[in-house]
């Protein structure tokens, strides 16, 4: 009898032992922990730490709680004016509701992923499809990401995914059309340099025929003043000589200048020899009065 209770304990102790490790859950800082009811989420455990459940009726499932990266496969994109590129991307995303996304995708990061294809590539397809090949090219620093992820907008919210971001690791033309779309792309840089050179040459010869008419236009008032000035001073020059001849006390000093003057002019060249007759003005200078 001893015997018979000792095993009927143990197996009462195991059973005890069983059924509490069942109704532990244990849930890790990077998942969810979804606590499921003859099949149906019962609820949700997203805070990390330990929690209990029915044992064996009830059961549970993880889902990541952490951002997710999702390599979209390379695929071929027609533009607004009809140029096949090459779009290579990738995507950022992560669980935003674990139910819905249980509910709607069965739990399943594979599912997961495929909706986020045909979401992803649909969007890229309407954005490109609307949108000119060289702005496309022009684009790619962030403004081609940004058109497609307004595209995209709330249209994951319906399965508990929340799209972090959308980028491009190449975006790109077919191998055996680059070099004619290289071609044509110089060829239209090239037009349109020409195209501002002549405009630039248009506006700088108008500018040099604007400048050049203002500075003959200065030159000659400046001329006119020039002569107007030059004129008042020859007439001051006149009245101040007039002046002095009209002294007759100055009369006969100016009369020894303007003496001396002639004789110094007269001395030119080597020769410095003036040979005067006695009755010369110029000789009347140096006699002694």
């Amino acid at each position: 009898m001893k015997i018979a209770k000792r095993i009927v304990l143990v197996i009462v102790l195991l059973v005890l032992l069983v059924t509490g490790a069942s109704s532990i859950v244990i849930t890790r800082e990077n998942e969810y922990s979804l606590v499921r009811q003859f099949g149906k989420i019962d609820h949700v455990v997203s805070k990390a730490g330990v929690s209990f459940k029915i044992p064996f009726i009830q059961s549970v499932d993880t889902l990541p709680k952490q951002i997710l990266l999702y390599d979209l496969p390379s695929s071929d994109v027609i533009t607004s004016d009809k140029k096949t590129m090459i779009c290579d991307s990738y995507i950022l995303w992560y669980i935003a509701d674990p139910q819905k996304f249980a509910q709607t995708l069965n739990s399943s990061i594979t599912n997961a992923e495929g909706r986020l294809d045909a979401i992803v590539y649909n969007s890229t397809k309407n954005v490109i499809s609307s949108t000119t090949q060289d702005d496309v090219i022009s684009g790619r620093d962030g403004e081609l990401s940004e058109a497609i992820m307004a595209n995209i907008g709330n249209s994951l919210d319906q399965y508990g995914i929340q799209l972090l971001s959308f980028e491009t690791k190449k975006l790109d033309l077919p191998g055996d059309n680059k070099a004619a779309v290289y071609e044509r792309m110089i060829s239209e840089r090239d037009n349109i340099a020409a195209t501002y050179t002549a405009e630039g040459s248009s506006e700088a010869q108008i500018i040099r025929n604007t400048t050049d008419k203002e500075v003959t236009v200065l030159l000659s008032e400046a001329e006119k003043e020039a002569a107007i000035l030059i004129a008042e001073g020859e007439a001051e020059y006149m009245r101040i000589l007039s002046e002095a001849y009209n002294d007759e006390s100055k009369q006969e000093f100016y009369s020894f200048v303007r003496s001396l003057d002639a004789l110094k002019a007269s001395l030119k060249g080597n020769n410095k020899t003036v040979i005067l007759s006695p009755d010369s003005p110029i000789a009347q200078i140096f006699y002694t009065r």
